[in-house]
């Protein structure tokens, strides 16, 4: 899919401070890097990935998309009775609570859904790429985003290094058009190992789970390393340094954007958990990793 129609939904954005400082030391030499993306990787508007209803503010901007992608209430593509976009965005909303309780009767614990098909039900429209630009567009209007400061520099250094990096991220199919969009290349040809990078729509779990995480250790395994030797860098307490922990990685919070820092700090699961360190700048990364051997 091109992705140039996006360019339009891009808002320069910078990161505002928090309170925390950069602290720590790793627990030994670092081989690899995970990354999440939203909050981490990348500024987001909204904090993170979930299409959240606080979002309505913006309404205006999305009945602008539906009338361009000609969605409107008196469309046979939409469920009897909608108005938009209010009864529109219930009706996602409730689709996708439909579909995360039928992932957990089977035994998921924190499930993901594929948002382009959630779409397809809630617009009854049957052209699958047509759906897939209007959600891509959609989400760059309710979570706009924008590449942290360091962020080029940081990864072109640890793929100078021969550090293995992965991503492990909430994420959707347009994720991935992020790294074009800004950097015009794939995520792959920037340097990530195209095996460690687990988006939570491919799995049908989304973090806190473990399940991503265990994948990840499995294929590090596979390599030779230990999940001890990789640190998995995320902004939220509970879905990213709790989850990694939990698989053995080392740990590090990154503090950069008030935005998108999640302390969780009173919830009792994250009450003890502590980051092996602290960052508050991608580039500080560059301070615990030093040349490595290829693998």
């Amino acid at each position: 899919m091109k992705i140039d129609f996006l360019e339009k939904h891009i808002t320069p954005l910078s990161p505002i401070k928090t309170s925390l400082e950069a602290k720590g030391e790793p627990v030994e030499e670092i081989k690899g890097v995970l990354f999440d993306i939203y909050g981490t990787l990348f500024i987001s508007e909204s904090g993170g990935i979930n299409i959240s209803e606080k979002n309505k503010n913006r309404y205006e901007k999305i009945n602008k998309l539906l009338t361009r992608y000609s969605i409107s209430s008196n469309s046979e593509n939409l469920l009897p009775g909608n108005l938009l976009p209010e009864n529109l965005l219930k009706d996602l909303f409730g689709k996708i609570k439909e579909k995360h309780e039928e992932l957990k009767q089977k035994g998921v614990d924190y499930p993901e859904v594929e948002i382009d098909r959630i779409w397809a039900e809630v617009i009854k429209i049957n052209d699958m790429d047509l759906i897939r630009k209007f959600a891509a567009e959609y989400d760059f209007i309710v979570n706009p985003v924008y590449p942290m400061p360091g962020l080029e520099k940081t990864i072109s250094t640890l793929k100078k290094r021969n550090i293995l990096m992965g991503i492990i991220s909430n994420a959707q199919f347009y994720t991935q058009f992020l790294f074009e969009l800004f950097f015009n290349l794939k995520a792959e040809e920037l340097g990530f190992d195209s095996d460690l990078i687990f988006f939570s729509y491919r799995y049908g779990y989304a973090k806190p789970s473990s399940h991503m995480f265990r994948l990840a250790a499995k294929e590090l395994e596979k390599r030779g390393l230990n999940v001890q030797s990789v640190l998995y860098i995320g902004n939220d307490m509970r879905n990213d340094i709790l989850a990694a922990k939990k698989e053995g990685f080392q740990t590090a919070l990154f503090a950069g954007d008030k935005r998108s820092l999640r302390l969780r700090q009173d919830e009792p699961e994250c009450k003890d958990i502590k980051p092996d360190f602290v960052i508050t700048d991608l580039i500080q990364l560059l301070d615990f990793t030093i040349q490595q051997h290829v693998f």
